[in-house]
């Protein structure tokens, strides 16, 4: 049955229930008004009301949750539906808003990927382009000014010494920004080493990385170790421009279905501040290797993020839903 013919049909009760009251029952209407006639005849409408009200009350139920679900839901965090619970017409409607949930996830699952994918070729090309063509360049500035100061009378020789490090700190500068565009690392050493060599740039004179890495990792892929890499280093990014920690934790442990990374520091927390684009990315980025992705704070203070990402078996046996 329909929602407009339950509604119909429930009104049509309590309508009908106020006609036989009236027929039946002790209501009459005099002319002029009795006071007592009039009592009877609004406190029968109420009561007809107030029926009304529970019964339609309890008829859109199940509106009420979807209309809760609608408002609260979020396709970064997938997985949650409404039961299909109700008459007929709800239950079809509660399923249709699931099948629709179901197809948006999937669409943004799609186009992430493709935005992903398009914005990591995009980050080899120019890395690649800072290190054969700036750094190339740069390296071929720096051998030509130490001939040139080596030639030079002192005074100038010291100026040109000073250009000569200033142009080596650039060109460092640059090839830490192409390390950090395409971590090269991690495509020939593997995902521990490239996780201590982020540890070990992101260790400063305010803030200590410590790190405890498991290395004997399954065989994870190639995009499930740049989603591990990446979500670690957008949390070291985050922990070391905006928490003002000291202290930061950065563990990788085989579990027996999934690789668990963990960053923890000691810094001022979330406070309620709403998810910036990083914290949205790397969300995206959980999403394309089917992990979970929990950020919150850290007991004893501070913040925590923790991914635990599948394994390839375990992503591919039966009833996992992969």
């Amino acid at each position: 049955m329909s929602l407009f013919w339950r509604i119909f049909l429930l009104n049509a009760a309590v309508l009908a229930a106020a006609m036989i009251l009236l027929i039946l029952g002790p209501a009459t209407v005099s002319t002029p008004v009795v006071l007592a006639e009039a009592l009877v005849l609004v406190a029968g409408t109420v009561v007809m009301l107030v029926a009304n009200a529970v019964v339609l009350r309890i008829g859109l139920a199940p509106l009420q949750r979807l209309t809760r679900t609608m408002t609260t839901i979020d396709l970064l965090r997938p997985g949650h539906r409404l039961p299909a619970t109700g008459h007929t017409g709800i239950v079809e409607l509660i399923r249709t808003f699931n099948t629709m949930i179901d197809r948006l996830e999937a669409e943004r699952a799609t186009s992430t990927a493709r935005a992903l994918s398009a914005q990591e070729g995009e980050r080899r090309r120019v890395a690649q382009e800072l290190h054969d063509e700036i750094g190339q360049t740069l390296t071929a500035v720096l051998l030509e000014l130490k001939r040139v100061a080596d030639q030079a009378p002192p005074p100038v020789r010291e100026q040109l010494y000073q250009v000569q490090e200033t142009t080596r700190n650039s060109l460092d500068e640059i090839r830490r920004i192409a390390r950090r565009l395409r971590p090269g690392v991690l495509e020939e050493l593997g995902l521990a080493s490239a996780l201590k060599a982020l540890a070990s740039e992101f260790t400063t004179g305010g803030l200590t990385v410590h790190r405890s890495l498991d290395t004997d990792l399954p065989d994870l892929g190639a995009d499930v170790e740049l989603v591990l890499y990446r979500v670690a280093q957008e949390a070291l990014t985050n922990t070391a421009r905006h928490a003002h920690a000291r202290h930061v934790n950065l563990t990788l442990h085989n579990r027996p279905d999934s690789v668990e990374l963990c960053i923890r520091d000691d810094g001022r927390g979330l406070r309620g501040a709403p998810e910036g684009a990083g914290l949205r990315g790397m969300r995206e980025r959980a999403l394309l290797i089917g992990a979970h992705l929990n950020v919150g704070p850290r007991s004893g203070g501070g913040t925590e993020v923790r991914l635990r990402a599948p394994t390839p078996a375990a992503a591919t046996q039966p009833g996992s839903g992969r």
